[in-house]
């Protein structure tokens, strides 16, 4: 032990044990999968992101070692650790220049979006020494002032080569491609089961699956093109489980996308219309509802149907807040005192 941190310190990395682990340790062969839960903080201890915290739940993280993570750094310190063990690493700014990137994909990702969003037309290095921002200030201060950072991490579970299936990420491009409609399929099972989170999960991931093949293309190219319609129908099968979840606003933003790509697709603007119905946005609902009953008129009584609920929806409120309002503005009633 003393000898791995004398190395790990060569390295520009100090261990501090928490808490042991149990077990030997592992030799941690290329392909072992290592799960575990990171707080990563500044060295005066303010706390940029917690695995237990983001996105509003706790999940892990998971590595396949060997498979070149863009911070490496991990890597190297969960090699020195046991199953359960609990460490904290202080390491150097070299070890840490890109961790301001591998956090906006983090988060991205606890947030349902795209894990690249916001990295697609510039390299690591690049974006580093660039003023591109990555939409969080706090990462934008640490990327225009590497420093060190501490990652206190808890090794949760080693599992050994082929002990596990395969995550996307880690597949080649033709098992990506091949394990889509599979994904799709269990999607839509999921759905009709009423397991709405479960099945936007999967759709979710179909997505990141076909955009990580879809950035290897030119865009417009015939390649992109047929990408990205495979991607359309799961992209409305994942908006019709964020409108049951009532993310509306993340479902006028995705189908807008689609709608600006795909002038007739029907579908898109009839959920888009429903999502701003929804939020009160009256005459974009209106809008899109025509738009809908122009590119197919036998969705007329659905159509109607919708405009009902959603008059009927303005007219309560309406009534809620006249209410709510009334005798506001009156002259309090005079009452008689006697002296």
């Amino acid at each position: 032990m003393e000898e791995e941190a004398r190395k790990l310190l060569e390295e520009g990395i100090r261990k501090k044990l928490v808490s042991p682990g149990k077990g030997e340790l592992s030799t941690f062969p290329n392909g072992t999968k290592v799960i575990f839960h990171y707080r990563t903080s500044l060295c005066d201890g303010t706390v940029l992101d917690d695995s237990r915290t983001m996105g509003g739940r706790s999940k892990p993280m998971e590595l396949i070692l060997g498979k070149k993570f863009k911070l490496a750094v991990w890597e190297r310190v969960i090699i020195t650790m046991r199953e359960g063990e609990q460490a904290e690493f202080t390491c150097d700014n070299k070890h840490t220049a890109l961790y301001p990137l591998v956090s906006q994909s983090l988060r991205n990702i606890s947030a349902g979006k795209d894990p690249l969003e916001g990295q697609r037309h510039c390299c690591g290095i690049a974006q580093i020494h660039s003023h591109h921002s990555l939409g969080h200030k706090d990462l934008d201060h640490l990327q225009a002032n590497p420093q060190p950072l501490v990652f206190a991490i808890e090794l949760l579970q080693v599992l050994p080569p082929g002990s596990f299936q395969l995550d996307v990420w880690a597949m080649t491009d033709e098992e990506k491609l091949a394990l889509v409609p599979q994904i799709h399929e269990e999607g839509n099972a999921l759905f009709k089961q009423g397991k709405i989170p479960e099945a936007s999960e999967k759709y979710y991931n179909g997505i990141a699956c076909l955009k990580n093949l879809q950035m290897k293309e030119h865009p417009g190219d015939q390649a992109w093109v047929k990408l990205d319609l495979m991607i359309t129908p799961l992209l409305l099968n994942y908006c019709q489980c964020k409108l049951l979840q009532g993310h509306y606003y993340e479902v006028i933003e995705h189908c807008s996308s689609l709608v600006f790509k795909y002038e007739d697709n029907v579908k898109a603007y009839y959920k888009r219309a429903k999502a701003h119905a929804a939020v009160w946005n009256e005459t974009e609902a209106r809008e899109d509802f025509a738009k809908v009953l122009q590119l197919d008129p036998s969705l007329g009584p659905s159509v109607a149907k919708e405009l009902k609920a959603m008059e009927e929806r303005i007219r309560a409120k309406e009534k809620e807040e006249k209410g709510r309002y009334k005798g506001l503005f009156c002259a309090p009633t005079a009452t008689a005192t006697t002296g």
